[in-house]
């Protein structure tokens, strides 16, 4: 039954092995030469943890493992990619090594069970060891040219250091952004910084105060009054 499995996971995705790759080929270089090597700063607070069938890389990931909707088995059920081996928190210093674009020869190089349709942002990240595996951004698919790749990069990685942002919030917030932890009162920037971009935002009015209903996959949600959190999430 276990080889059964395996032969379709071969199958499906070596049926997936085709240029991906949206980005005029002028534009990839001109970005590579941009982008690599950059220092910048991680915007949300992420986990760390293995990279589906890729022992040589660790994934970032800005949601808990059972809710990374990157690779799905043939029935469509998410794969998920390993328990978390550590968190780095927002504003943690990085540097670009690599922006890897899934050319049909990237794929063939990649391991099967991996995101490999999607361009892969290779970071080295401030005080892990020098012999730590590479850090791994997964990043969206069919971007189309250098300005939606610029701007998907500034959405998971600042230009500006984010502590500056964060020394502006008590103690104890800035502690539940960096263990990724929800507390009352929270800002709705430290929340999203905590646990990355919602799914959705619902919208309300209760009374005079401006309700918000912030809802991830799994589901999690999370509802702010005037822009912070009132009340916390049910235990998953």
């Amino acid at each position: 039954m276990i080889r059964n499995r395996l032969i379709t996971l071969v199958l499906a995705f070596t049926a997936c092995a085709t240029n991906q790759t949206i980005v005029p080929p002028e534009q990839r270089a001109s970005l590579k030469r941009n982008l690599e090597g950059q220092d910048r700063y991680l915007k949300l607070s992420y986990y760390v943890t293995p990279f589906f069938g890729d022992a040589t890389k660790r994934l970032l990931t800005p949601v808990p493992p059972d809710q990374v909707r990157l690779l799905e088995e043939t029935d469509g059920t998410p794969i998920n990619p390993g328990t978390v081996e550590a968190t780095f928190p927002a504003g943690t210093e990085v540097r670009i090594r690599l922006l890897e674009f899934p050319t049909a020869l990237a794929q063939t190089e990649r391991v099967l069970v991996t995101p490999r349709t999607q361009p892969w942002l290779y970071v080295d990240v401030a005080g892990t060891p020098r012999d730590a595996p590479p850090y791994v951004l997964v990043l969206r698919p069919q971007i189309k040219d250098d300005r939606e790749l610029h701007a998907e990069v500034d959405r998971w990685l600042s230009r500006e250091n984010p502590k500056t942002k964060l020394s502006s919030f008590s103690d104890v917030v800035q502690n539940a952004v960096a263990s990724k932890r929800v507390v009352i009162d929270m800002p709705a920037e430290a929340l999203e910084m905590a646990w990355g971009y919602p799914d959705r935002r619902v919208l309300a009015l209760e009374g005079e105060r401006k309700k918000e209903t912030w809802i991830w996959p799994g589901p999690r949600q999370v509802v702010l009054l005037d822009g912070k959190v009132s009340e916390l999430p049910a235990e998953r």
